[in-house]
């Protein structure tokens, strides 16, 4: 019995140690001992030099810096680190700016989104339908989506049919239905991976139906590898059927690479139903384990025409890793009139985000709900670590009267994230935005909803990791039936949530304001 605990002790300890040389944090404690050095050397040296030389570089990087195209925060926060260890910032600034061992993913990812461009939307109707559908019904829909198709490249869909589900398990069971009709083909890119209950009853289906000849290939993220499943794990599936990547795996060399995570959640099964929505494949996404009480997570899955995005989003990342090169994607898409949804009303508009380029789109949809709302925006998010655009945004909007909510997290599964997200709690409460707690646990959803008339679900939190670093999905829905769903589920939470008043706020604990506004300033580097 104690051979595998050792094997098992061994493997921890091995994955931690990549993990450590791996990332940022190796980095900026290996330049801060090289600043230690060289500021001892050069005192004994140089003596009164240093201040001089040290004070230049400082002065001619602040004045790049300002003249960046950076987003205002970011550079503010460059700023204080150049000035106060210029040592440390100065070649911090330039290893994530040069974005080492970066660019041939870049490339990758770019021939893949290039590749699979045509095939976004067919002709002959070129997305003309629901644009259509769209200036007629809501102006500022039509607007956001303009800008979804000829900036971002993702058009918008009509004949698509949205369900909503306001907890994980809702989601496991329609999960488990729609993998059971499988014929084709199955497509699953998951951020987290764990064994347990859900992700044993799924890969026993996923088993199954390779075995019968149904194309089975399944994406997770190369941090699970630090704790949530073994280096090995690839071959295991492959040894099922399973056609199987892990996107950025770890490896012990220096990349600004492994900064960027693949943070999205799909799920297709044969170009007809898709999947997105905060929810990955471990026991407390369904309250079958417990981790910072009760666990609030939601979803939505896309039945006809709109699925096709979410398929062709799969094969980019897909073919971005595979060796072997792209693939022939016309055998993935299913010609819209089979699939299609013909009395579905509204319009579906599933988008990506990529950090690889220099479109922040997930930012670009949330600010442009919240600057055209006129009743409400309700938001559900489990982080609130937010730029100077979104801050002025989300204040703006409550002072021209929109009813403004988002709920929080109660109990948070990071501490630092917490604190962070009460450094912003007096501004916001003082604007007007009202915030809430979901006290019987912790909030995982990524949900926005404008005045009953445009929403998104999908992965995107308000944080710089999901908005700047990693790559996300979501779907815009504009006047689907759905949105009434979404609606019923946040008065719901909202009835489990307690107020974020002023009083709580000026009450706050000392060590919570301190370090929350000590963080604050390097949010963007983290």
């Amino acid at each position: 019995m104690s051979v595998p605990v050792v094997t098992d002790n061994k493997k921890k300890i091995k994955r931690g140690f990549f993990a450590v040389v791996t990332g940022r944090t190796f980095i900026i404690a290996l330049l801060l001992a090289a600043q230690f050095v060289l500021l001892m050397w050069g005192f004994e040296r140089l003596g009164e030099y240093i201040h001089l030389g040290s004070a230049v570089a400082s002065a001619l990087m602040l004045i790049y810096i300002v003249n960046s195209r950076s987003d205002p925060t970011v550079k503010l926060t460059w700023c204080f680190v150049v000035a106060l260890v210029p040592v440390l910032g100065i070649p911090l600034y330039f290893y994530i700016k040069t974005d080492l061992g970066h660019r041939t993913v870049q490339r990758s990812i770019s021939r893949c989104i290039t590749e699979t461009a045509p095939y976004m939307l067919p002709a002959p109707d070129a997305g003309g339908a629901a644009a259509l559908a769209l200036e007629k019904s809501d102006p500022d829909a039509a607007s956001i989506a303009r800008y979804l198709k000829d900036i971002a490249g993702f058009p918008a869909y009509t004949g698509s049919e949205v369900t909503y589900f306001p907890l994980g398990e809702n989601k496991f069971a329609a999960m488990l239905t729609e993998l059971e009709k499988a014929e084709s083909f199955i497509f699953m890119e998951y951020f987290i991976v764990a064994e347990g209950r859900m992700w044993d009853t799924i890969l026993e289906i996923l088993t199954r139906k390779a075995r019968a000849g149904v194309d089975v290939r399944f994406m997770y993220d190369g941090t699970c590898a630090f704790a949530d499943l073994p280096y090995s794990y690839p071959e295991e599936l492959r040894a099922r059927g399973i056609k199987c990547q892990v996107f950025a795996p770890v490896r012990p060399f220096v990349s600004t690479h492994y900064n960027n995570r693949d943070h999205r959640k799909i799920l297709v099964v044969d170009g007809r139903v898709g999947f997105t929505g905060g929810v990955n494949l471990a026991d407390e996404y369904i309250n079958e384990k417990v981790r910072f009480g009760h666990w609030k997570d939601t979803a939505i899955m896309v039945r006809g025409e709109a699925v096709r995005s979410f398929t062709l989003m799969f094969l980019q990342m897909w073919n971005s890793a595979e060796r072997a090169g792209g693939c022939a994607y016309e055998r993935f898409l299913p010609e819209p009139e089979t699939v299609s949804v013909p009395d579905a009303p509204g319009v579906v508009i599933p988008y990506g985000d990529s950090p690889m380029d220099s479109e922040r789109v997930g930012e670009a949809v949330y600010l442009h709900l919240i600057n055209t709302a006129r009743q409400y925006v309700y938001i559900m998010t489990p982080y609130l670590i937010l730029d100077g655009e979104t801050v002025t945004a989300l204040t703006a909007a409550a002072k021209r009267g929109v009813d403004t909510r988002i709920i929080l997290p109660h109990i948070p599964d990071k501490t630092y994230a917490f604190w962070l997200a009460k450094s912003h709690y007096a501004q916001l409460v003082d604007a007007g935005v009202k915030l809430y707690e979901y006290t019987p646990g912790f909030i995982h959803a990524k949900v926005f909803l404008q005045d009953g008339k445009m929403g998104v679900v999908g992965t995107i939190n308000l944080d710089y990791r999901s908005l700047y670093h990693h790559f996300e999905c979501a779907a815009l829905l504009c006047g689907v039936p759905a949105l009434a769903d979404i609606r019923a589920d946040f008065e719901d939470t909202l009835s489990k949530s307690q107020r974020v008043t002023r009083e709580s706020v000026a009450h706050e604990k000392l060590h919570v304001k301190f370090f929350g506004a000590l963080l604050k300033i390097v949010a963007p580097l983290m």
